[in-house]
């Protein structure tokens, strides 16, 4: 029997958990630093080290068959050469390949190298220069920190006002700290968005499921850009015929530029894709990692052993297994913090949470999925807030419809303050069904 760890502490992390534990060869799973949810639920222990030497040394003496990594921090830091270097099972990329994600500059050179589809784009550190770029181009147009900024330093301006607004708060007031001391400024594109997600091993692929996420934070897709406020699966607005495509077009020149390049590219990696009205594919952005909140859908869709995929990516053989998926529809409901996408309160009770979710005996069509949440309160045992995104109630359905339908239901129950949440996840799915 295997012990594994997952490094982080989100959403993602506790799906990932939770789906590897299901495999009949785990005994536990090690979640670091973990939250409240991966501490309620059997065979989930949270390990409250984040230095990527310890956790290499940890994962050494306690013989952790292997790792996998949620965050995009630990992997731009290097977690994955430290691990490699000291002989130990991790999936995820490099420290130079999780530079596709780790730089919004680096990876928008790389598509123009490898000729993959992407928005025109100029990339400033003069906020001068910026500024008057904005003035030449006008707006719409798309403003992004260059470096890693938790999925809020992308700022869609739909005014010149708003371009420039956002230009001084990464450039001149420093707004996103280091992240936003250069920002890549692109055209703004037309379409509807979708999340693209395979498991690479360096050579191969294997797609996930297609999803799609909701980027704002309210209703309608108003209000400001967020991590992300819900996501469904499969995602229609994907055909077979586009899956090939983006397969060829955006997927494989990723890992043949990357091996021309002298880096093996193997993890998750994410394709964030605008799919334009004439069918055009344009690549959004690259994550190294799985998205926040697709995974938990995704993860709730997936029938095969997640730890066997992993394997077969960490040794090179992804070519010899396939991913079986539920028919059915899953659809993941954000309940995020007051202040978020700002500054997120915490220390709010949480209430409501249906018991059945914090044990591996809860119903495996719905399942709460715990982010920002910590144990605390008077007596130390109650669950409360502890950042943006707190939970992701996700839900099986037999189509988008009827598992919105349950993850509101269950979602109702639950209460803290001042609580925000979309309340028409999966919309763009419902209307093109009922078209």
């Amino acid at each position: 029997m295997m012990k594994l760890l997952v490094i982080g502490g989100g959403g993602r992390e506790h799906a990932l958990a939770w789906k590897l534990l299901q495999s009949p060869r785990v005994f536990k799973v090690f979640v670091a630093p973990g939250n409240a949810g991966t501490a309620l639920e059997d065979g989930l222990e949270n390990l409250p080290i984040t230095a990527i030497p310890d956790l290499a040394e940890f994962a050494r003496k306690e013989g952790i068959s292997y790792t996998v990594v949620g965050p995009e921090v630990p992997l731009a830091a290097g977690i994955v050469d430290t691990f490699r270097a000291a002989g130990l099972k991790i999936f995820g990329p490099t420290r130079k390949a999780a530079q596709l994600e780790a730089s919004k500059d680096f990876s928008k050179a790389f598509m123009q190298r490898h000729g993959i589809p992407t928005a025109a784009y100029v990339t400033f550190s003069d906020p001068v220069e910026a500024h008057r770029h904005l003035e030449q181009k006008g707006a719409p147009i798309v403003i992004k920190a260059d470096g890693l900024a938790a999925g809020k330093g992308v700022v869609v301006a739909l005014t010149l006002a708003e371009a420039h607004a956002a230009v001084d708060a990464m450039l001149v007031v420093n707004q996103m700290g280091d992240a936003g001391a250069r920002v890549v400024i692109e055209e703004y594109l037309e379409g509807e968005e979708a999340s693209f997600i395979v498991m690479a091993d360096g050579h191969h692929v294997l797609p996930l499921a297609t999803s799609q996420d909701h980027k704002r934070l309210q209703d309608g897709d108003q209000g400001p850009n967020t991590g992300g406020m819900g996501a469904y699966s499969p995602a229609p607005v994907i055909s077979p015929a586009l899956h090939a495509r983006i397969m060829r077009e955006v997927i494989q020149p990723v890992m043949s530029g990357m091996e021309q390049e002298g880096e093996c590219y193997s993890g998750f990696l994410y394709a964030g894709l605008m799919i334009a009205k004439d069918g055009a594919i344009r690549v959004l952005e690259f994550n190294c990692r799985m998205g926040d909140p697709e995974t938990e859908p995704i993860m709730l869709r997936l029938k095969s052993d997640l730890l066997t995929l992993v394997e077969h990516a960490v040794n090179g053989t992804l070519n010899q297994v396939e991913a079986e998926w539920d028919r059915r529809a899953a659809l993941g409901v954000v309940m995020a913090a007051h202040g978020y996408p700002g500054t997120p309160r915490q220390g709010d009770v949480i209430n409501g949470l249906p018991k059945t979710t914090l044990t591996s005996a809860a119903p495996e069509d719905i399942h709460v999925f715990h982010a920002a949440t910590r144990l605390g309160g008077k007596d130390g045992k109650e669950i409360v807030t502890a950042g943006g995104r707190v939970l992701c109630v996700t839900a099986l359905g037999d189509n988008i419809k009827i598992a919105q339908r349950r993850a509101y239901e269950i979602a109702g129950q639950i209460h803290f303050d001042d609580c925000q949440m979309r309340y028409d996840i999966g919309h763009r799915a419902i209307n093109q069904r009922r078209k």
